[in-house]
């Protein structure tokens, strides 16, 4: 038995603090893997633990197979729960641990093949009767895993499980946890800050901030079509290039976009995605590139929808596998503001001159409605003293790197040489100065089969 999971409009407050989660919703379906990804504290365990019935809800309703579950204790819910920190009896041995919860439903059956079952599916057969602290961590959390799995519960909640390990047994058990679930087909929520974790194993993600959602879809087109300039910047590594920028839409004559010192000049005819773009003629955007949408190359090996650019070396980080280029191009990079952080930085507050009172009250609640929307998105900076911004037909100095570009291992390139760039316009993203995304259109998916 796997169970359906929705939550609508779901709120946490915990006194007068800001709420830990604001008006949540997310339908998940019998036997669908999801992971709520975010930074650390932006109300993803929060989430969960409402879920499993650990955290009351303040607002909104918790359906479970439509119906509903606010009043319902962890018990009643028949959910497993996997915690960050294994969560063990050190004075039982493994077999009692994941036994443990088959006893309390039923004392008296004899439940010996239920847990050696649980244990050989896991590997974990042969350490049965050892305790917690004779076992390395892998084994640790996977005596955990069957501590849940052998309830056979609706649901499996899994808080953050392997962030206590390191990386390679990261990767080991994440592809463990992957062909587990999808053969016993439960309803599991998994909770992570490793995007890694999130692409790799869920079929949504469902990515929060400030314990609001931003946005939910496959691995695929999360990575492809973030909804906002925050997404895009979580999603992908490396980070993708944020830069600030204004748009360029002559009566006569071709658009381009002015990066400050360049400008990437786009082909004609316009495709649907860079008509759009006429309507932001003179306000501030940002452009969002790929590290793979932009390669090393002169202008003569362009690939048609490729424009130039070119870009000075600053530094090359070797991978192995490939090079990760450091280049400045000029231009001036958009700042996403605490993107590690849980929430978003308060807007700064700007008092009008004249209006009169009535004008000020309304600049306050537009204020107030905006924040509780997303909050400040993008950041972008203010030219210092004696430095036009990128409107200005005088260019900006020169600033730091801006451009991550991945290449192969084998390019040689000199620190302080100036190198050629190709830029592949159906892979270019266009954020308005909200950090809400103007391109590609839904519709127009960069990589995906449609």
């Amino acid at each position: 038995m796997t169970r359906a999971i929705s939550l609508h409009h779901v709120s946490k407050a915990y006194g007068r603090a800001p709420r830990a989660v604001d008006r949540f919703s997310l339908s998940i379906e019998p036997g669908e893997f999801v992971v709520l990804l975010g930074p650390s504290g932006c109300g993803k365990s929060t989430v969960l633990r409402m879920i499993a019935g650990l955290e009351e809800i303040t607002e909104g309703e918790l359906l479970l197979d439509g119906e509903p579950a606010n009043h319902m204790t962890p018990r009643e819910r028949g959910m497993a729960m996997v915690f960050q920190n294994f969560a063990l009896y050190p004075s039982m041995t493994n077999r009692a641990n994941i036994g443990f919860p088959l006893r309390l439903e039923n004392p008296r059956q004899d439940h010996s093949e239920r847990i050696e079952s649980t244990a050989r599916m896991l590997g974990i057969d042969s350490v049965l009767d050892r305790y917690p602290a004779q076992l390395s961590g892998g084994e640790r959390q996977r005596v955990a895993m069957g501590r849940a799995i052998s309830r056979r519960p609706s649901a499996f909640l899994m808080d953050e499980p392997l962030s206590n390990l390191d990386a390679k047994l990261r990767n080991h058990l994440r592809a463990e946890i992957a062909q587990l679930t999808e053969e016993l087909g439960v309803t599991t929520v998994y909770v992570t800050h490793d995007q890694a974790e999130a692409m790799s194993l869920g079929d949504r993600v469902a990515v929060m901030r400030g314990g609001v959602l931003q946005q939910v879809s496959s691995p695929r087109e999360v990575y492809a079509l973030p909804e906002n300039v925050f997404v895009a910047a979580f999603i992908g590594t490396p980070r993708i290039n944020l830069l600030q920028a204004v748009v360029h839409a002559p009566l006569e004559g071709r658009m381009s976009i002015d990066l400050g010192r360049q400008r990437l000049a786009l082909p004609e005819p316009l495709s649907t995605d860079h008509q759009l773009l006429r309507i932001q003629q003179g306000r501030d955007i940002i452009v969002g590139l790929r590290s793979e949408a932009v390669r090393i190359a002169p202008p003569s090996q362009a690939r048609p929808g490729e424009v130039a650019l070119s870009g000075i070396v600053e530094h090359v980080e070797f991978q192995g596998h490939e090079a990760l280029v450091h280049l400045n191009t000029g231009s001036q990079p958009a700042v996403v503001p605490d993107l590690e952080s849980a929430r978003p930085r308060p807007g700064v507050r700007r008092r009008r001159s004249g209006g009169g009172a009535g004008a000020g009250v309304l600049e306050r609640l537009r204020e107030r409605a905006t924040g509780q929307v997303s909050g400040p998105v993008i950041d972008l900076e203010e030219p210092g003293p004696g430095q036009r911004g990128p409107r200005s037909p005088d260019r900006p100095p020169l600033t730091a790197g801006d451009l991550v570009v991945r290449t192969g291992p084998d390019m040689r390139l000199r620190r302080g040489g100036q190198v050629p760039l190709l830029v592949d316009l159906a892979h270019l993203y266009v954020f308005d100065h909200h950090g809400r995304r103007i391109c590609p259109l839904p519709r127009d998916v960069p990589g995906l089969d449609v």
